[in-house]
């Protein structure tokens, strides 16, 4: 056993160390070596050790390199050290963290976390916090808890009666929503398409003066971090159009929610603490490693209305119990590694984490701009939206980057545009990074302008 985890932890750190020199998307002969792994299940068993080699020899060369510091394709963090060896503990320990009587550490780290993470985001320090898998179960929590509460308000109990001949709910969303809050809706039975579209400005950001009017039973759900462009719904203008109208507001902030976190980015987020819940994950700007986002609603008792349970061979001792503030029972200790990031980075670390992101950023566009190529968004957090011109052209320039490999950027659609996504989000990005990014960007761009 000793031996076996020693190796894994010899070839976890090759593969990390080999970051700074391997391209960042697996090549097409080692996806094509992939199917060696796809064999008849043998009888016998195999020595664990040759197992391990196997994966890692076949596996290793086929991962996209995401962790690393020139990764710009989507908005992943890079896992810290701390947080990466706290997980490698916690796999060890292998806790269950459904109740406290599974797991005392990872039930009584989960409270830690929440009141450092109000702390943190500047939210009510009551507010109840379910971790899970991202922002998207996030969302799913949070929207769970607001239907809960509207259709409580309206004399329904959605959890013991279900939503057939329950008073409808109108759900109101920006132009420019993320998907997320879409598959959440229909998860929960609110259906994708049963919602009310506010049109949303150049940037993305939802025009609080389109509102509708609002009575009965109503969500309104606003974004802290446009997923293209980084922009901010006008929280505040909106929590002070519709709370008075009983409306609950969720607030989707997967990545953006950290910016209340940076004393220079705080003002991104003005009037969130008006909100009724909020999602965001730590796997992103907190760079934990996968799967890891939370969940947070402000009063308690909706989020644990919508998500708690009870069985027969559970009797509750007073402790905090993971469960009743989730979608899942069984599932991983997720604020070990959580705990270990925050404790390790403090408020200073956090701040500058995100900080030095957002200035990354801005250096990509600045000098993106500087050569003659279009940025379409306003730089104000770690997005950048780039056109090297027709589609045609800025779609060949993505595909030549990725094919390069010094870095890896994305490709999407803004506005009926082609477009380059430029997300900055990982711990390990450098500035000679960025630099050495844009020269390969920049090159390839001009060589595509001459032919």
């Amino acid at each position: 056993m000793n031996d076996l985890m020693m190796d894994a932890a010899r070839r976890g750190v090759r593969y990390v160390e080999s970051l700074s020199t391997r391209k960042l998307y697996p090549s097409s002969g080692a996806i094509e070596r992939l199917h060696e792994l796809d064999q008849p299940l043998q009888d016998e068993p195999v020595d664990p050790s040759a197992v391990l080699e196997i994966l890692d020899a076949l596996g290793s060369p086929a991962t996209v390199a995401s962790t690393a510091g020139r990764y710009f394709g989507f908005v992943i963090g890079g896992s810290l050290p701390i947080a990466r060896a706290a997980n490698i503990l916690a796999t060890a320990w292998d806790q269950n963290a459904a109740i406290h009587a599974s797991s005392p550490i990872g039930s009584f780290l989960e409270e830690v976390c929440r009141k450092w993470l109000l702390s943190l985001f500047g939210l009510p320090p009551e507010s109840g916090v379910g971790f899970v898998s991202g922002a998207t179960m996030a969302s799913f929590s949070g929207l769970a808890s607001a239907r809960h509460a509207v259709l409580r308000d309206a004399g329904w109990d959605v959890e013991s009666d279900g939503l057939f001949g329950a008073p409808p709910v109108t759900v109101v969303v920006g132009e420019k929503a993320h998907a997320s809050i879409f598959k959440a809706l229909s998860m929960l039975g609110m259906g994708r398409e049963r919602v009310v579209r506010v049109l949303a400005d150049d940037q993305g950001r939802m025009r609080a003066e389109l509102l509708p009017d609002i009575s009965g039973p109503t969500i309104v759900c606003v974004g802290a971090g446009n997923v293209n462009t980084g922009a901010f719904d006008p929280i505040k203008e909106v929590c002070a159009a519709v709370k008075s109208n009983g409306a609950w507001v969720h607030v989707d902030g997967a990545f953006g929610l950290w910016a209340a976190a940076s004393p220079e980015r705080v003002h991104l987020v003005a009037g969130i603490e008006d909100a009724d819940s909020w999602s965001v994950d730590a796997h992103k700007w907190l760079n934990v490693p996968y799967d890891s986002g939370m969940a947070i609603v402000r009063n308690p008792a909706d989020l644990r209305a919508a998500m708690s349970m009870s069985a027969s061979y559970h009797v509750k001792a007073g402790e905090r119990d993971p469960w009743d503030w989730v979608p899942q029972i069984s599932r991983r200790a997720r604020g070990i590694e959580i705990w270990a990031a925050l404790r390790s980075l403090g408020r200073g670390g956090i701040a500058n984490l995100v900080e030095r992101s957002c200035k990354h950023a801005a250096r990509f566009g600045e000098a993106i701009a500087a050569a003659g190529y279009q940025v379409l968004n306003d730089v104000v957090l770690n997005q950048v939206l780039v056109s090297f011109g027709d589609e045609d052209t800025t779609n060949r320039v993505i595909s030549r980057i990725q094919e390069d490999g010094t870095c890896w950027c994305g490709g999407a659609v803004w506005q009926g545009r082609a477009v380059m996504r430029i997300s900055v989000s990982c711990w390990g990005t450098t500035e000679e990074d960025v630099e050495r990014s844009l020269n390969a960007i920049l090159r390839i761009a001009a060589e595509e302008r001459k032919s």
